[in-house]
């Protein structure tokens, strides 16, 4: 029988390949060459979003492993996901991998640091512990550099055959995406052994997080006049984080399987919430265009 978790990682990595085949090499050049939005989204994401989180945790009453279980997903970087919404809405993708990656890599020392701060501040205790570095970065190259760099290689030496396949991305990865989400969900669900009332008592908390996070990358980027492409690509990245770091985190590193609990209830939902708010954003543009 075929492992869910290889199946997945199969799937992301073509999703990868085909959002790098609508990619050139200048477009990402340019990501380090004016790197205004790179430099801003990661400032919000490594500082605003952990603090978005502790705020949720100060102002609200609820148990301890759904505080935990949020302060390690707001941590978490991007992932596979948010590269895919940035692409199907027309954002910034070249900037949206970038991030994942370099978010990825920073947050080998970050993780470790706001984790144990909030477990000292919770529970009076720390448990020291690092990422993995090898597990780490074949999560960030395996799945998402190496073949999103591979299709943009691709497209600059076949460009013929790359329009090709550009042409069938969008549509052949939505499919893949909700094939993605549906064996995360079965799979996952009977995994971490989640009850209906421990969703309930996490979605609440979970959503406003979410909701904050497009919220902080929207405004950031509003401030610093990112333009809409940008816009889209910092307000996702901020929002679709990657639960796979946060189950590592929580039910590996820290043997605590409560606490991964709430990435299960985020990954729900967030895919759906992001298609929202990328439609509204996007909506909410064209109609201010139209009416100048």
């Amino acid at each position: 029988m075929i492992d869910i978790d290889f199946l997945i990682a199969l799937v992301l990595i073509l999703i990868m390949f085909g959002i790098g085949v609508s990619l050139t090499l200048s477009e990402v050049k340019e990501v380090f060459s004016k790197p205004k939005a790179l430099l801003i989204s990661l400032t919000s994401q490594m500082l605003l979003l952990p603090l978005i989180a502790f705020s949720i945790c100060y102002f609200f009453d609820f148990p301890l492993y759904i505080k935990m279980g949020l302060i390690i997903l707001a941590a978490s970087p991007g992932g596979t996901t948010s590269g895919f919404i940035t692409f199907l809405f027309k954002g910034n993708t070249a900037l949206s991998i970038v991030l994942t990656t370099v978010n990825s890599l920073l947050t080998l020392i970050s993780i470790p640091l706001i984790v144990n701060f909030a477990l000292h501040h919770f529970y009076g205790t720390t448990d020291a512990f690092r990422l993995p570095v090898g597990e780490t970065m074949k999560e960030i190259f395996v799945l998402t550099a190496i073949p999103a760099f591979s299709g943009i290689m691709l497209r600059q030496w076949k460009p013929a055959i790359a329009q090709v396949i550009a042409k069938y991305t969008k549509p052949v990865s939505t499919l893949l995406l909700g094939i993605v989400f549906t064996l995360k969900f079965f799979g996952g669900n009977g995994e971490n052994g989640i009850t209906k009332e421990e969703v309930l008592d996490i979605f609440p908390y979970a959503l406003l997080l979410n909701v904050l996070c497009f919220l902080t990358g929207y405004i950031v980027s509003r401030i610093f006049k990112l333009g809409l492409n940008n816009q889209i690509t910092v307000s996702v990245e901020s929002a679709v984080h990657n639960t796979t770091i946060a189950f590592l985190v929580s039910g590996t590193l820290l043997q605590k399987p409560d606490f991964g609990k709430v990435s299960l209830v985020y990954a729900m939902f967030s895919f759906w919430t992001a298609l929202l708010f990328c439609f509204l954003l996007t909506t909410r543009f064209r109609m201010n265009n139209s009416s100048k």
